[in-house]
């Protein structure tokens, strides 16, 4: 490591040290002296009505700004804790003079985009108090140069705003980012960012060419001057773990002038023997890279399920039914199924708009067709079809929850052309699908928000036969602190953190954990070889007025736990008296045998 990487790397893990030692105090006295320390590190103006928002001074509006963009509201019930104050820059270099002053003044921040992470870190923070808010909802600017196939992205705009820019200046044009139009593109991209033109074109953070950052000293950097390291680390390597993203470049993608989409439902009665699912998930990752073909599971009566199989493919209909007949004619596709849409009216209706809805509707959250939910999110990864017996009892489990809702999109295509080691994202070749569960109520009643997270954890331990192994994947946009956290008073414990950021990155965790420095949070990356290397020459090291010793960074790692299933709301500083040992290859092989044999005369008659 050369002297001057091992200085940033310092740098770096001293500012975000410095976050353990913070002195509570009251939020008024906090702002006004952050207030002060931004006005003596920017030059640009803030009007205070419009970027300050605390309890103190109008807790309505406080509320307000901070449920805004919260999208589990699981995060902002009474008992969460709250940021001392809410802090909207107008100017990225607010962004900087706020991670200088956080430094300088102790505090702890969460930095939000679009607010739609799952464990509500964006937001909350449940190891760090007093915490502040930067919320980037305001540096929302786009330019989309078509010429040179490109667009510049703040990190507060949506993706449908992003979609709707792009459509604004060409219609053989678009980007390949996700299908709800209110998620920040700020967060979108560092986990990844998966789509309806993945099998086309790769993932978000595939098509990155560039990207603006503020570092932990407050410096504003592009790919230059960050370096590969980093600019590979931040295309991937998950949210709140690298720096404050404040813009990317993109890479602009051709569509066609017409696309084809298509739903076609099936109850369980017209597949009662799983014979068109299972040549779904047979084939779906080898269809034409065109084509983008997702199924959809609804609970639908009583104790039944409708499997809704929804296509798009980049092309007119009489082209995607030669393909569907050669290759899935077991669907029953019909001309009358299919409807021949531009690339934006596509991007209405992935999002849950109708079709005919007027583009502005992308611009505005308000007028999303998705209710905000209390609601817990997991995910899962497939290297090969799951067997009949096994999508039976998945159906069993489906049905027991009213509110569960689950999909399952295919990869292939480019997915599996960029290799592993490309971007932190590291599910590509050999990984045929990915499945997502989720469970949510319109009510916080603890009851009920126990009872669906229970059976999501139940059902999450029914599919571990089925799934990715050794270890068992997850996709970190998806965040489930299930599988792990860091936790403030434990000791290091560099095992576990490998064992759940394996799930997440695969082998790229290495990479990450070793090479890249990172700041902290419930569910970052720690830098376990730079706390050696680092204290080894001092016990302690100052930088600035805090002092970075062995204490603080061993409360600094991570550690995998279990959560406390009796709270309210799973809580990553409940900690259970057990924690999760990880299974080795032979225990797992055993585990999965047990529990198909178990479970196949459970569901034998089931769906029949």
């Amino acid at each position: 490591m050369g002297k001057s990487k091992a200085l940033y790397t310092f740098s770096f893990l001293a500012v975000y040290f410095s976050f353990c030692t913070i002195t509570p105090t009251s939020s008024t006295s906090l702002q006004d002296d952050f207030i002060n320390c931004l006005h003596e590190n920017t030059n640009v103006d803030f009007p205070l009505l419009e970027t300050f928002f605390s309890p103190e001074r109008n807790v309505s509006i406080y509320k307000e700004v901070l449920q805004s963009t919260a999208h589990n509201l699981r995060y902002v019930t009474e008992s969460m804790p709250k940021p001392g104050f809410i802090f909207k820059p107008v100017h990225e270099s607010h962004v900087q003079a706020s991670v200088i002053c956080s430094n300088q003044l102790g505090l702890h921040h969460r930095v939000r985009s679009g607010g739609h992470d799952y464990e509500g870190l964006s937001f909350v923070s449940l190891m760090e108090t007093p915490f502040i808010l930067i919320d980037l909802s305001k540096l929302r600017q786009i330019n989309v140069d078509i010429e040179d196939n490109s667009a510049w992205v703040q990190s507060g705009a949506t993706i449908g705003e992003l979609y709707y820019r792009i459509a604004e200046k060409s219609k053989l044009h678009g980007f390949p980012a996700g299908l709800c139009s209110t998620v920040g593109i700020g967060g979108h991209i560092t986990g990844g960012g998966d789509g309806t033109l993945l099998r086309k074109y790769g993932l978000a953070a595939d098509n990155v060419l560039d990207a603006k950052i503020v570092n932990a000293d407050g410096k504003l950097l592009n790919r230059a001057a960050m370096g590969e390291d980093l600019f590979w680390a931040i295309r991937g390597g998950g949210g709140g773990s690298f720096g404050v993203i404040l813009a990317w470049k993109l890479k602009l993608v051709p569509v066609p002038e017409t696309l084809t989409m298509f739903t076609v439902t099936k109850t369980l009665e017209q597949d009662p023997e799983t014979k068109i699912l299972s040549k779904w998930q047979r084939i779906a990752d080898k269809l034409v890279d065109d084509l983008f073909l997702r199924v959809m599971f609804r609970v639908a009566g009583d104790k039944t399920l409708t499997l809704e199989y929804k296509g798009q493919f980049l092309g007119e209909k009489g082209t995607l039914m030669e393909v569907m007949k050669k290759y899935f004619p077991e669907l029953g596709l019909t001309q009358e199924d299919c409807i021949e849409v531009t690339w934006i009216e596509s991007v209405l209706a992935n999002a849950g708009f109708p079709i005919d809805s007027p583009l502005e509707v992308l611009l505005n959250p308000k007028l999303s067709p998705y209710v905000k939910v209390y609601f817990k999110g997991k995910s899962d990864f497939a290297t090969e079809p799951i067997p009949p017996f096994g999508l039976k009892g998945m159906f069993k489990k489906l049905v027991e929850e009213n509110t569960s809702s689950m999909f399952m999109i295919p990869y292939g295509g480019m997915m599996a052309k960029i290799p592993e080691s490309e971007t932190p994202f590291a599910h590509r070749k050999g990984t045929i699908l990915k499945i997502h569960y989720a469970t949510n109520s319109t009510s916080e009643d603890g009851i009920s928000l126990n009872k669906r997270t229970k059976w999501i954890r139940e059902m999450y331990s029914y599919m571990t036969p089925y799934v990715s192994s050794n270890p068992r994947l997850a996709y970190v946009n998806y965040r489930d602190l299930d599988l792990g956290t860091n936790t403030k008073d434990s000791k290091a414990n560099f095992i576990k953190a490998q064992t759940w950021g394996a799930q997440y990155f695969k082998n790229n965790f290495n990479r990450l954990e070793v090479e890249i420095p990172t700041p902290r949070h419930e569910n970052n990356i720690q830098n376990i070889n730079y706390f050696t290397k680092v204290l080894s020459a001092s016990d302690t090291n100052k930088k600035g007025s805090f002092v970075l010793n062995k204490r603080h960074a061993i409360e600094c790692l991570p550690l995998l736990v279990q959560w406390d299933e009796s709270a309210t709301i799973p809580r990553p500083d409940k900690v259970s008296p057990w924690e999760i040992e990880p299974l080795t290859h032979s225990s797992n092989i055993l585990k999965s045998v047990f529990l198909k044999n178990k479970r196949q005369s459970e569901i034998d008659d089931f769906g029949k």
